[in-house]
């Protein structure tokens, strides 16, 4: 089977030891996960769990449905990249003296997109934002010019395309269910 990037959204209530149930299921499964980002959702008291993994589809919809069936957990979806958009951002602390005195260094930086947050006498802080593989091919090429110092990068942001939040579709359906239980 074709293994791809998956991105699942998770939205739970905001309680402890919900991320452990969550990444026990990728555990059982022996699925390595390749980021995590854990907010605040845009719904007060619910939390967005955004974690990406490389399996099948069919492995994919497996874990998204065991997922689902925690208590506390709200709803749970899985996405393409094409299906999403999203985001990443690194920091990099570099040698401010290979920085001034190495102009391809300057270049690169430039190319990127990225810029420069703080300069001092011994370090440089360098701050990028956009996909994986722009923050991975930044990073190969301050590597491989000997500057970086230090490297960091935050797990995946994402939001759907689709032209409503399914999450909030979800909860109004929960609530106008609960209140036709209440008559």
């Amino acid at each position: 089977m074709e293994k791809n990037l998956y991105t699942i959204i998770v939205h739970s209530e905001n309680v402890a030891g919900v991320l452990n149930q969550v990444t026990a299921v990728f555990t059982r499964r022996q699925i390595n996960i390749e980021s995590l980002n854990v907010s605040a959702s845009s719904i007060p008291g619910v939390h967005k769990y955004t974690i990406t993994a490389w399996t099948d589809a069919d492995t994919m919809d497996k874990v998204a449905k065991q997922i689902s069936k925690k208590i506390d957990v709200v709803q749970t979806q899985y996405f393409t990249d094409d299906e999403i958009f999203q985001d990443e951002i690194a920091l990099y602390k570099l040698k401010t003296q290979v920085l001034e005195n190495n102009r391809e260094v300057s270049k690169v930086i430039r190319r990127s997109g990225a810029r420069i947050v703080e300069v001092n006498s011994v370090y440089s802080i360098l701050v990028q934002d956009g996909l994986s593989s722009e923050i991975t091919a930044l990073n190969e090429k301050l590597m491989a010019l000997g500057c970086v110092l230090q490297f960091v990068r935050s797990g995946r942001v994402a939001i759907t395309k689709s032209r409503f939040e399914r999450v909030d579709d979800y909860l109004e359906k929960r609530r106008a269910k609960y209140e036709m239980s209440k008559l």
